[in-house]
């Protein structure tokens, strides 16, 4: 037979479980809530990280490009620099003897020196490379 001090003690449990149900849902909704609210944290991180990529990928791209412009550039000068003086055709030997200014013919000696001066000052920039 069942005694009324066992119903009691049987409801002191049942209110007790009740409670630690309650607790625990409670505990389990707020989790739920944080991990909700880390999981949009954890995707807007994401967006910002592929953003960075592409734009590190635009980067390195900006760089290789101005470095093959930068070694182009080098190559032209260089060949510009090495090329022998001798390739001057008369036409252009001509044309270098009239005096720009004034269209009068200008003495050769003068302008060989001018030429050396300008090559000489093409040299010396080249020199910071």
């Amino acid at each position: 037979m069942v005694t009324i001090e066992q119903v009691r003690q049987l409801e002191s449990r049942v209110a007790k479980a009740i409670d630690y149900l309650n607790k625990v849902t409670d505990e389990n909704t707020l989790l739920k809530n944080k991990l909700d609210s880390y999981q949009k944290r954890i995707d807007e991180l994401e967006v910002l990280i592929q953003r960075f990529r592409e734009d590190q990928g635009r980067i390195e791209e900006g760089i290789l490009s101005a470095l093959e412009r930068l070694n182009q550039f080098e190559d032209d000068v260089q060949k510009t620099i090495t090329a022998p003086i001798d390739d001057v055709s008369p036409a252009s030997e001509a044309s270098s003897n009239v005096d720009a200014n004034n269209g009068t013919e200008a003495d050769p000696v003068t302008a060989t020196a001018v030429d050396a001066a300008a090559e000489a000052e093409d040299t010396s920039e080249l020199d910071i490379f």
